[in-house]
């Protein structure tokens, strides 16, 4: 059985595969460019604000609580091991079974109440419990239901629309820290986090409810799409897709979730020297993003997801090893640009390799497996740093998941596979 991606046109250009005759036309196209707005909300608040915004609060909860870069950077650990493996599968399922806006729905409101809950917290034991409360918006309401309602809507330029809606991480990343510092400076940083909770509602949740679902002939792919989903499990290219993207998850995830805590306890940065430059960073993935979706359109998914692993492993040293603030911010900029490739490129290639009518269960498998990653990954080397008193043997490591990222990378096809 052919696995492929030869879904030939936009769903929202409203033309059959063949070209014969258009769908629905204009009215087509705004429901196609509302899934779009939607996405790119949510993209905003449950990644950006709700994933990338809560590391801003880490060095605060040090300082009043006394906690260890190791305590609060196993939030996000815990938070993803309890609530990943579970219900990333089942969040696969319901958005292949159901379609993504119900689930969608469900996680803006559970990501709200976890940021604001994290407002109100001063033991551990209550930061665990919200931030796997978050981990589960996050499953619910972020990367999962968006890519699959992106990639039923936009078929010939699903790239660049799946960049266009990631494109609400970077500037809700790059936005975050400045909203909560000022936040902080007029209320303090545990009101400062319940108010975002209420924004992470008002800026996501209206257009979400009023996206509509995909058209069958869009969710269902083409005749060459295998609905096995056992026998995609058993190929090569999954199980390339799935190890780069848990090496590359990790490098980033260690990196973001720490850089705050580095640049604040170690480099001695003033909260508004720390801001511009987590602003730096998040601000370039929106270049990344924009870009790596503009050349997934273009050439070969492969290499963008190559070219993006090796971005990101090239910022990291300048980060944690530049002995100035040119480096760092050098540093921030390249590994900036692959941030904001990242996470875009995997539903791609995996939706060019094997198609769409079985994207949200694998995407639900790599994501889970991401998620752990993701949790992992920042509480060792939040662990090293508090072993070693440095963060270099850290940054080695990081170093090393990314390269690793880019070499299974190296053994992906370019096109649909033979299962």
């Amino acid at each position: 059985m052919m696995f492929s991606t030869r879904e030939n046109q936009i769903v929202a250009s409203g033309r059959t595969p063949d070209g014969q005759s258009e769908l629905a036309d204009s009215q087509q196209s705004r429901h196609a460019a509302l899934a779009l707005a939607a996405c790119f909300f949510s993209m905003f608040s449950v990644v950006g604000i709700a994933l990338w915004g809560l590391p801003f609060f880490y060095d605060f909860m040090v300082q009043q609580f006394r906690w260890t870069r190791g305590q609060v950077t196993s939030g996000n650990m815990l938070g993803k091991l309890l609530i990943g493996p579970t219900f990333g599968f089942i969040a696969g399922w319901i958005v292949d079974r159901y379609g993504p806006k119900r689930l969608m729905i469900v996680g803006i409101l559970i990501a709200a109440a976890a940021v604001a809950g994290l407002g109100t917290i001063s033991t551990l034991p209550g930061f665990y419990f919200f931030y796997s409360l978050n981990a589960l918006g996050f499953v619910c309401g972020g990367p999962i239901p968006a890519q699959v309602l992106i990639s039923r809507w936009f078929v010939s330029a699903r790239g660049k629309a799946m960049g266009l809606a990631y494109l609400g991480i970077g500037f809700g990343g790059t936005a975050v820290p400045w909203i909560s510092h000022a936040l902080v400076e007029r209320f303090g940083w545990q009101v400062a986090l319940r108010l975002l909770g209420a924004l992470i509602v008002l800026i996501s949740l209206p257009l979400t409810l009023i996206v509509r679902e995909a058209p069958p002939n869009a969710s269902t792919g083409s005749r060459e799409t295998s609905g096995d989903l056992k026998r995609a499990f058993r190929t090569l290219p999954f199980a390339l897709i799935l190890f780069g993207s848990v090496c590359s998850i990790a490098a980033v995830s260690g990196t973001q979730q720490n850089l705050k805590l580095f640049l604040s306890l170690d480099q001695h940065y003033t909260q508004s020297a720390a801001t511009q430059v987590i602003s730096l960073v998040l601000g370039f993935s929106i270049v990344g993003r924009v870009l790596m979706g503009w050349l997934a359109d273009r050439y070969s998914k492969k290499y963008v997801m190559l070219l993006i692993f090796l971005l990101v492993a090239a910022g990291i040293p300048f980060i944690f090893l530049g002995e100035s603030p040119v480096l760092i911010a050098s540093g921030a900029i390249l590994f900036g640009i692959g941030l904001g490739g990242d996470y875009l490129i995997i539903p791609l290639i995996t939706a060019e390799i094997f198609g769409l009518r079985i994207l949200g269960r694998l995407m639900g498998v790599i994501l889970t497996a991401g998620g752990v990653a993701e949790a992992v990954s920042p509480w060792v080397i939040g662990r090293l740093r508090d072993a070693t008193g440095s963060y270099v043997n850290g940054c080695m490591v990081l170093i090393v998941f990314a390269l690793l990222g880019a070499f299974a990378v190296l053994g992906l096809p370019k096109r649909g596979v033979r299962a």
